[in-house]
This record gives structure tokens, C-alpha cells and sequence, in this order.
């Protein structure tokens, strides 16, 4: 990614649009079309794997009201916007309560919006099974950087001018960024590990990524910080 020094002023409104045009401009690789039938392959695999898992969560999560799904708008690939489907796990409003806010303050804040069958959602990750579904339809990749709300990235892009090189790929359930998380990382340390698989991406470096993946849940007890949105 050798761009960044022609990203455009980033005062013109709306910043997606603009980028997306900028994204749009780069070459997809072979390698692209490679990892989205494997894409599909496993999320149709494990969508069909994990179907009694999905309707216990559902019912989990029914206990404590509706709607059973949180549906939430994302920016993906070439600034195409999506709804991406979790488990919800928040009280009823809680987004509009928490509004814009990012890093630190949203992760306090949205801990006190945690149900209490969300709390463990969050933990096991099991509330990001329904994001399978948008693998499978193409909104996304099981690798690939975090999908961001439309506010925050246009929020990011102006504190962050290379931020909408993440376009350029489908955005992820999992990726650098996510398995190298820690509380103190910034938004810009966030950025070169997505910019580390965009640069890099291959299908060895995609299953080195789900495999390690597989092993932090299967043998990292449930810990750590779970308020994200």
C-alpha cells in the first residue's frame, strides 16, 4: 500500500463515497477470488456445524427480550454499507445511549449495557456466530480488518488519512488486528496489522490467521475486555 500520499483533503463530505472511489482504483488479486471461494466453503460448513449452537444462543438470548439479532450498519469493501448480524448483547437503546463514542469510554460505558446472558455472549465470542451469514453473502471475509460503523471510519479517516486503504478489502470476523488486541493499542497500531494483512494476504497467511484463531478460543480462558459494539 504506497498510496497514502494522494488521499484527497479529507474536508469534502461524505469521506466514504470519496474513498470508495480511491479503493476502487486498485487492482483486486488473483488471490482474491481464491480466498472467497474458500470464503464460502467454510462458513457454509460452519453455519450448517453449528446450527443447534445458533438456535441455543437465539433462545439465551430471547430470555432477555427481543430482538434476538443486533443488526448494525458497517462500511465494507469498495465503501459498500452492510448490516452485519451479532447476538444482541446489550439492554434495549443502549447504542443510542452510548452515541459516538470510541476506544476507552465506549468500552466502560458499554460494559454497564451488558445483559447478563451478553456477558458470557461476548466472552466466548459466540455472539459473532451470525456473522457467518454475512461471510457467506460476501459483505465479508473470515479475515480481514474489524467492520466500522459509518461514523466512526469517517471520524478515523480525518484523524487517520491512510484509514481508507482498509476498503480495499472485504473487512474480516478475524485478522491481525483482532488476535494482537490489547486495552493501550491505537486506532493507528490497529491499522498497520490490518495494513499487514492487506499487504500480505495469501491463502497460507489466511489459514495461519483462522488456525491461530481457533487455537486462542480453545485454549485462552474467557477474559479480558468485552465492551464492543
Amino acid at each position: 500500500m504506497t498510496r497514502a500520499a494522494e488521499v484527497p483533503a479529507v474536508d469534502i463530505a461524505p469521506l466514504t463515497a470519496r474513498y470508495a472511489a480511491e479503493a476502487l482504483e486498485f487492482k483486486p488479486r488473483t488471490v482474491d477470488s481464491i480466498l472467497r471461494a474458500i470464503d464460502v466453503v467454510l462458513a457454509g460448513g460452519a453455519l450448517a456445524a453449528t446450527a443447534p449452537l445458533l438456535a441455543l444462543c437465539a433462545v439465551a438470548v430471547r430470555m432477555s427480550g427481543r430482538p434476538v439479532l443486533y443488526r448494525g450498519q458497517r462500511v465494507g469493501r469498495f465503501g459498500t454499507t452492510f448490516t452485519m448480524y451479532k447476538f444482541r448483547t446489550l439492554k434495549l437503546g443502549a447504542e443510542q445511549r452510548l452515541g459516538s463514542r470510541l476506544g476507552e469510554e465506549l468500552t466502560r460505558l458499554t460494559e454497564a449495557e451488558l445483559t447478563r446472558i451478553g456477558v458470557h455472549l461476548r466472552r466466548s465470542k459466540l455472539d459473532e456466530l451470525p456473522q457467518l451469514w454475512n461471510v457467506l453473502v460476501g459483505d465479508m471475509s473470515l479475515v480481514g480488518p474489524r467492520p466500522i460503523r459509518p461514523a466512526f471510519f469517517e471520524e478515523l479517516c480525518r484523524e487517520i488519512p491512510a484509514y481508507w486503504q482498509r476498503l480495499v478489502v472485504r473487512p474480516g470476523v478475524t485478522g491481525f488486528a483482532q488476535l494482537r488486541l490489547t486495552r493501550e493499542m491505537s486506532w493507528a497500531e490497529k491499522l498497520a496489522h490490518d495494513f499487514e494483512w492487506i499487504a500480505d494476504r495469501s491463502v497460507g497467511l489466511y489459514c495461519s490467521i483462522l488456525a491461530e484463531t481457533a487455537w486462542t478460543l480453545l485454549t485462552r480462558p474467557p477474559r479480558g475486555p468485552v465492551g464492543r459494539i
